[in-house]
């Protein structure tokens, strides 16, 4: 029963518009007060789900993408890509996907990728020719890389929740994030092809390219910097965030002089309202949290999981299923809320590596970001084109089934995931 009026709350306040956040902690104070089961724990539960030093770094990273952004650095990376390859068949398409693949190292969030590419070079896509749609869903697809290429407010997230260090999911979620990246990139090219959308008219010479190296050089350098200084141990993923934010600072006001005090208040307040949306539903999504935990639904259904096959890699295959169904509906934050507590048993029972399990798990919630009805990067797209999530869900499907089938590569082969956190650690 009390099981039942959680869901059936949640369900309902969904349908009825009520944002995600709202709907989940409405449902679980609800079950928490009617049912006696613990109401005084609600408040604690709210401010320990914002008391994390991991959770400290996405204020930060999300600060220092809104900076880089407004200095103009996706836009030199784009100039660079397109002198690179924007001749090639389908070249403007493919300038997409590289620069989201390179955006999505300084920036971690899927919907700002969508917003900070897409108005860069949806135009240009568009004046060469590109049904707008299929623009639409390659920027779309492609900026669902930013929670897979690190730094990643879904691995962080991710580490809070599960205890696996930040670090070392940055560094497993590399190789994955360059296969999914070349895999979008294929489709785009062999899209392109069929349709005819050929590249750019004029050829950047050397001179070209080296001025345009020059100009991109401090947007090149920075994950360098970022995680780099991760990777070599010198400071941590929350450190990396402050130090993402003061070079962030310096490059648009020292070196592109791109920020003024006011623009500067203006990113301030940006900064502080996409924080404020991610924190918010973190604390109710756990509020929500509490309460199945508090009725023993985690356990019962993590009990429930473990018997239903005695191997391992067939409860990966149908937990991902389960996240691709959800990724329809709930975004990236609720579903790890959700989920992650459930299936943390689950994983020590039949002894898969955490590890490797969070990049398969980021990489699903990476592609309910392209899945209607709640695709938050198409609903993003859309926006920028006047069109509808429908019409680019169609676009799509051909980068879908290619994110499925690494999904599936990652789940079978989490070698892959786990090849340079060892190379790193043995050395």
């Amino acid at each position: 029963m009390e099981a039942l009026l959680l869901f059936a709350v949640f369900g309902l306040l969904l349908m009825l518009g009520v944002p995600i956040g709202t709907a989940l902690g409405a449902a679980g104070i609800l079950v928490l007060v009617v049912f006696d089961l613990g109401s005084g724990l609600i408040g604690p539960d709210f401010v320990a789900g914002m008391a994390s030093f991991p959770l400290l770094a996405i204020p930060f990273f999300v600060l220092a993408g809104v900076i880089l952004e407004q200095a103009g650095l996706a836009a030199r990376i784009a100039r660079l890509f397109e002198l690179l390859v924007g001749r090639a068949t389908g070249g403007l398409a493919m300038v997409v996907v590289l620069t989201c693949m390179f955006w999505g190292a300084l920036s971690g969030s899927g919907p700002a990728t969508t917003a900070a590419v897409g108005l860069i070079l949806i135009s240009p896509m568009l004046r060469h020719g590109y049904d707008r749609d299929f623009a639409g869903a390659t920027v779309a697809d492609s900026a669902s890389l930013s929670i897979i290429i690190p730094p990643s407010i879904a691995f962080i997230i991710y580490g809070s929740i599960t205890g696996v260090s930040v670090s070392r999911l940055f560094i497993a979620g590399i190789l994955p994030g360059i296969l999914m990246g070349t895999g979008i990139l294929a489709t785009a090219w062999a899209v392109s092809r069929r349709r005819g959308y050929r590249g750019m008219e004029a050829r950047g010479s050397a001179r070209d390219i080296l001025a345009a190296t020059r100009e991109s050089f401090w947007a090149l350098l920075s994950p360098v910097i970022i995680l780099g200084g991760i990777y070599t141990g010198i400071f941590t993923p929350t450190e990396a965030a402050v130090v993402a934010v003061f070079y962030s600072l310096f490059v648009a006001a020292a070196i592109y002089r791109t920020v003024t005090l006011r623009k500067l208040l203006k990113m301030l307040v940006d900064a502080t309202v996409t924080t404020a949306v991610i924190l918010f539903i973190v604390v109710f999504a756990g509020i929500f949290s509490l309460a199945a935990t508090r009725l023993g639904l985690t356990d019962s259904i993590a009990n429930w999981i473990t018997r239903i096959s005695p191997n391992a890699l067939t409860i990966v295959l149908l937990v991902n299923a389960l996240l691709l169904a959800l990724g329809m509906f709930l975004d990236a934050i609720s579903i790890s809320y959700l989920l992650l507590p459930i299936l943390l048993p689950v994983l020590k029972e039949f002894e898969i590596d955490p590890l490797a399990y969070g990049v398969v798990f980021i990489a699903a919630l990476a592609i309910g970001q392209i899945t209607p009805p709640v695709g938050v990067n198409l609903f993003t797209a859309a926006n920028l084109l006047d069109s509808s999530v429908d019409r680019l869900s169609r676009r799509v499907l051909p980068f879908l089934l290619v994110n499925i089938a690494v999904l599936l590569a990652l789940s079978f082969f989490p070698q892959v995931s786990l090849f340079l956190p060892n190379l790193i650690a043995g050395k």
